[in-house]
């Protein structure tokens, strides 16, 4: 097959490889390990098929690449329609980079149901992949929605002790904010007889929709109410800990290393993308909920006795510096946004693994059941600090990168919100790096702890690469900013000329 021809297919073969693997599961005997091995591969595959689209893409071009366009149904209009950009591009790969270490950190740690286990990673990871591709409305909410079977099953059935609260919990908040977007996308559909995310946004920018004007404000809100809880954004974030702390190692990894960013992805894309006026008349209070989210994010992260919810706590606090970047409307800042959820992904999806390899030989989480385990772990204890040193913004790791810019494009829009969001940058370093001198440092105050095993071979393959590539990303970021930021200074683009109207009034 020429590169022409893959490229036309590319998007739909990386979105529902998974799927496909994770149906064909459904005919294998329950032999757990057999069932292992053919998830390793088929998600390795989706891996490797996603790196033709970094490998082809084209960094100098502002459109949607590898667009797929079909009819799906006639009446309503609804296409089958996906594409990416810069923007949308490194999700995809963070997607299928994040499912086969998933599967490895999976390993040892189910036993019952490894089948069901399996298949609702595979299936999650479709629809995961589904949310950044698909440019037609209605096939981005049912991508949407479909995150939150699969997510909610592996919390409520794998999870931990209060797993079906948790699950329950997660299941409600987001889908009763996920309402209002639909409301939203309704009513885009009745007024442009489309839901073809460029056909609407074309419109909105010639003034071609009826009605609009008076309509914005109440669309604006009822998208970044699904998006700000998906973040979460302070004060949306109470399901988070919960969900964190009751799932299963993997389910955690993907719900802070993806679906978080759906929410943050869903902000740039749709509320800057099809409401410019009203992204700048909403920025203030926005950008405040963002800077309340750092701040108290970090100082909650600071006080929690278990390490799980530390980390959780840590990622309402990194996802606020998100939010902040993007609605600073500078090129620095949205480079910055898009950097930071690529780096978070990494980082806290690296601090999840090795914390649920922590439990799986000790079953808990609090933090004053360890002490001292360097000497016991020291292959463990080094490649937790590197972890931890790229989720505290250590330069030459991952962090450094995607906060400085977050933190030069807040400064351009007020020197205030910089200062203030400069803080949870210090507050991060404090909360991290004390739960490591409390968990690693010291004596071993409890006997159980001088027998625990170091790192396997499966652990350390799972873990290295998070490691590796947040190096890779602090030492070389133009790699991952040189697809980044044509389609930033795109997005932009509307955004300068509403400001330029708002000047001359």
């Amino acid at each position: 097959m020429s590169i022409d021809n893959l490229s036309s297919i590319i998007l739909t073969l990386v979105t529902f490889l998974p799927l496909a693997g994770g149906l064909l599961l459904i005919l294998f005997p329950r032999r757990d390990r057999d069932i292992r091995i053919f998830a390793l591969v088929i998600s390795l595959l989706t891996f490797a098929v996603s790196i033709h689209l970094p490998v082809h893409f084209q960094r100098s071009h502002t459109e949607f690449q590898y667009q797929i366009d079909l009819q799906w149904v006639t009446t309503p209009n609804i296409h089958y329609h996906m594409g990416i950009d810069g923007i949308s591009l490194w999700l995809v790969v963070l997607t299928t980079f994040l499912t086969p270490l998933c599967v490895l950190i999976s390993w040892n740690s189910i036993h019952e149901r490894a089948k069901e286990f399996f298949i609702l990673l595979l299936i999650l990871e479709t629809a995961l992949i589904g949310v950044f591709t698909s440019l037609d409305l209605f096939l981005f909410y049912f991508f949407w929605e479909a995150t939150l079977i699969p997510m909610a099953l592996l919390i409520g059935i794998f999870g931990h002790e209060r797993k079906v609260y948790a699950a329950v919990k997660f299941f409600m908040y987001t889908m009763i904010g996920s309402v209002f977007m639909l409301a939203a996308i309704l009513w885009l559909y009745a007024h442009t007889g489309s839901f073809d995310f460029v056909v609407i946004r074309d419109q909105v920018m010639r003034g071609a929709v009826p009605q609009f004007p008076a309509a914005a404000q109440w669309l604006f809100l009822g998208f970044f109410l699904a998006f700000a809880v998906k973040v979460p954004l302070f004060p949306f974030h109470t399901w988070l800990p919960d969900a964190h702390v009751e799932a299963p190692t993997a389910g955690s990894v993907l719900l802070a290393g993806v679906m978080l960013k759906m929410g943050t992805y869903g902000m740039l894309r749709f509320n800057l993308g099809l409401f410019p006026e009203q992204s700048r008349h909403n920025a203030g209070w926005i950008m405040t909920l963002a800077l309340i989210g750092i701040i108290y994010g970090a100082l909650v992260a600071m006080v929690q006795p278990n390490m799980k919810k530390l980390i959780a706590y840590s990622s309402v606090s990194h996802l606020g510096f998100v939010v902040l970047g993007i609605f600073s409307f500078t090129q620095a800042g949205l480079n910055g946004a898009m950097f930071v959820m690529l780096a978070h992904g990494i980082s806290t999806g690296g601090l999840f693994m090795l914390a649920g390899i922590l439990h799986e030989r000790r079953h808990t989480y609090e933090i004053s059941e360890f002490g001292g385990l360097a000497s016991v772990m020291p292959v463990y204890a080094a490649s937790y600090l590197a972890i931890v040193l790229a989720s505290a913004g250590l330069p030459l790791m991952n962090g450094f990168i995607g906060e400085f810019l977050v933190l030069s494009g807040a400064f351009q829009a007020r020197a205030a919100y910089g200062i203030l969001a400069a803080t949870g940058v210090i507050w991060s370093a404090v909360y991290l790096l004390w739960m490591y001198q409390r968990v690693f440092y010291g004596k071993v105050t409890h006997p159980v702890n001088n027998s625990l095993r170091d790192l396997s071979a499966i652990e350390k393959i799972a873990v290295w690469p998070c490691a590796g590539v947040a190096l890779l990303m602090g030492v070389a970021p133009i790699v991952w900013l040189g697809a980044i930021d044509p389609a930033v200074q795109a997005a932009l683009t509307p955004l300068t000329r509403v400001a330029s109207r708002m000047v001359g009034r």
